[in-house]
């Protein structure tokens, strides 16, 4: 199938490594080498950071986290507890500290990056257990941390914005930590893979429905997707009640078979009076903001960096 990709990402498309999660552990050992070339972060400020085991859910000793914070900051700062992607079963806290690493500097805000467990070892509810911990752990010692409490937000991309979504919903229904904001960044929400974009996209790069196949299977256990038993916090889609969730920032691409789950998900969350911020990007595919220097990617970035500095930085 032909795409109408941005002109200035079409020329990469054939030069992208074709992401497989077939074999999970060849993939994982290969990712670092996959994403080795793309252009390094450099922080306008000095950014710290320091490795936590922090208490766990009850079947895991401790999750790592990685806590990043503008260097010399005064007074107490935003916190974002930050869930990287990977389709549930790859990625890391090291793949995704250029990420990290710009929205503490570019923010101003204290980023709790989440080691979680990896799915098919650790299927759900595992990796989202973990990152809840991350979450009330990083409330509870808001003041350590200089972690202003009212300002404290959740986000990631792909997995880590279906995660996201399911954390937000975990902290509402058990009277969790209070969010001020949650980033769903191209999120991997629905199980049931029954979307256009999902039925249409075979081929795309990075993510594409075979991938989405194995993906869910790996993160539920085979035979589980699409069944009636999915619990809405392992895919927050099937959630029927959106109310009382924060205000939401939510991104899709056109090309990425994820793209109509993340755009329903956000309509559903205005019509449950949830403010919801979408924006979707033409040419685009899954993952494409990789190609940094296109303009395309760059504002994709400034959207997102410019929408957390609105929520987390409020006018008086």
């Amino acid at each position: 199938m032909s795409y109408a990709y941005d002109p200035e990402l079409a020329p990469w498309v054939a030069m992208i490594p074709r992401l497989t999660i077939t074999d999970i552990e060849q993939t994982r050992r290969s990712e670092s080498a996959m994403f080795a070339d793309m252009p390094k972060y450099k922080a306008p400020v000095p950014v710290e950071s320091r490795d936590v085991i922090v208490p766990g859910p009850q079947d895991a000793p401790g999750v790592p986290v990685r806590i990043f914070a503008p260097a010399g900051r005064e007074g107490d700062l935003p916190g974002l507890v930050y869930i990287h992607g990977g389709g549930f079963v790859l990625g890391s806290v090291d793949l995704y500290v250029e990420d990290a690493t710009a929205i503490a500097a570019e923010v101003g805000a204290v980023v709790v990056s989440v080691e979680y467990r990896l799915a098919p070892e650790h299927p759900f509810p595992a990796g989202l257990e973990d990152c809840y911990a991350a979450l009330t752990w990083t409330a509870a010692n808001a003041a350590d941390l200089g972690i202003d409490p009212a300002r404290l937000a959740v986000g990631g991309e792909s997995a880590g914005g279906g995660l996201s979504a399911g954390v937000a919903l975990l902290a509402r229904d058990r009277g969790g930590p209070s969010l001020c904001f949650q980033l769903l960044g191209i999120p991997e929400l629905d199980d049931r893979l029954d979307t256009p974009s999902m039925r249409a996209y075979h081929d795309t790069p990075i993510w594409n429905r075979p991938n989405a196949e194995l993906s869910w299977d790996y993160y539920l256990g085979e035979g589980v997707r699409g069944t009636a038993g999915v619990s809405p916090y392992a895919a927050p889609a099937r959630a029927g009640d959106l109310s009382g969730l924060p205000p939401a920032y939510v991104t899709t691409c056109e090309f990425d078979p994820l793209r109509d789950e993340g755009l329903t998900y956000a309509q559903r969350l205005i019509q449950a009076g949830v403010p919801a911020e979408v924006h979707h990007y033409p040419g685009t595919f899954h993952g494409s903001s990789m190609i940094a220097d296109a303009a395309v990617s760059k504002r994709m970035n400034t959207d997102r960096l410019a929408a957390l500095r609105r929520t987390l930085h409020p006018a008086p």
